[in-house]
């Protein structure tokens, strides 16, 4: 009868144990999986602000250029006038030594005469005086108009070699891209149209996988073949070190009837995901800190059909493979 007691109590004791593992699980899930969320807003901001900074140089590029066209006009205008009255200035001139003249030769002429030419010549030195005036304020304008000018043309070298340099690290990610493509079609060629395709845009690489591929339906354990394939594109990461790895689930519209530790299409989609990090990382040598799962539920379907092969479509996982951008970051902080 104590033998009986005691090993009741034992089994008591271990199902309360057991009961608690789940949750726990649980609970360790969504704390990665905001996580996640939280790094993948903060790569989303990351992004927007580079290209936000490159529009911003861009643009600003383009004002400098309206600006020095402007002022090139206006010196051009200043250049003119001031040669204009340099050309009267001369007439001046001239003409003031011929009244000298005159009023030198008529000094003991007739006093009439002699008091005009006088008025002429008085008049004329007002008007050297004005115009030497005038000269002296353009020759000012001159000298700011091209000491702006030479700054502006030297502010425009410096930003256009920063856009060249932006440029430049922004195709060379693209070929990074390029390239990353290219080696997970070679190494994915015998999966490419059996349930995984691989596509490039806005500067990332998408690799979608089918659930069929992957996954028996409502399941979290990737299958044999998806295996195969996740081993393959492993071994592509191990050799591309600067590439940050996003792995998102993605599930149909259909209510999951929540059983155990899944309870909906957001947890079916996390764990997935979760599922294939651990692959990656169990089969290769990535950096685990390069790899981030997450779970997006039905939220972002590809069809948005309601019949069996829409929402087929729609229950995959996608491999999204960035290029690190902390070059294109030091540049737009350096400005």
């Amino acid at each position: 009868m104590k033998n009986i007691l005691k090993y009741g109590f034992i089994i008591i004791i271990t199902c309360g144990i057991f009961s608690c593992v789940p949750q726990r699980k649980l609970e360790e899930e969504k704390a990665k999986r905001e996580s996640a969320e939280k790094e993948l807003a903060s790569l989303k901001t990351s992004s927007m602000e580079c290209s936000t900074k490159l529009t911003e140089a861009t643009q600003l590029i383009a004002d400098n250029q309206k600006t020095i066209i402007g002022l090139q006009k206006d010196t051009s205008v200043l250049g003119t006038s001031y040669r204009t009255l340099v050309s009267k200035f001369d007439k001046l001139n001239q003409i003031n030594e011929q009244l000298l003249d005159k009023y030198n030769r008529l000094l003991e002429g007739n006093l009439a005469d002699t008091k005009k030419i006088s008025g002429e010549l008085q008049l004329t030195q007002e008007q050297l005086l004005k115009k030497q005036d005038e000269l002296k304020i353009l020759e000012a304008q001159l000298n700011t108009q091209k000491k702006s000018l030479d700054e502006l043309n030297a502010e425009l070298k410096k930003r256009e070699a920063r856009v060249v340099e932006l440029e430049d690290i922004l195709k060379r990610k693209e070929d990074a891209s390029n390239e990353l493509r290219k080696k997970l079609s070679d190494a994915l060629l015998g999966f490419e149209g059996k349930g995984l395709t691989i596509t490039q845009k806005n500067g990332k690489v998408y690799v979608s996988m089918d659930e069929s591929l992957l996954f028996a339906s409502g399941s979290t354990t990737v299958e044999t073949k998806g295996v195969d394939a996740l081993k393959k594109v492993a071994k592509v990461l191990e050799q591309n070190t600067d590439i940050n790895v996003m792995i998102e689930g993605h599930t149909d519209d259909v209510p999951m009837v929540g059983k155990g530790e899944i309870k909906d299409n957001w947890d079916l989609s996390v764990i997935r995901a979760t599922s294939i990090v651990k692959i990656i990382t169990k089969n290769s040598t990535v950096d685990p800190k390069r790899l981030t799962a997450s779970g997006r539920g039905e939220y972002f379907p590809i069809d948005l059909g309601k019949t069996s092969d829409d929402r087929k479509k729609n229950r995959r996982t996608e491999i999204i493979l960035t290029p690190k951008l902390d070059e294109l970051l030091k540049v737009l902080e350096a400005n």
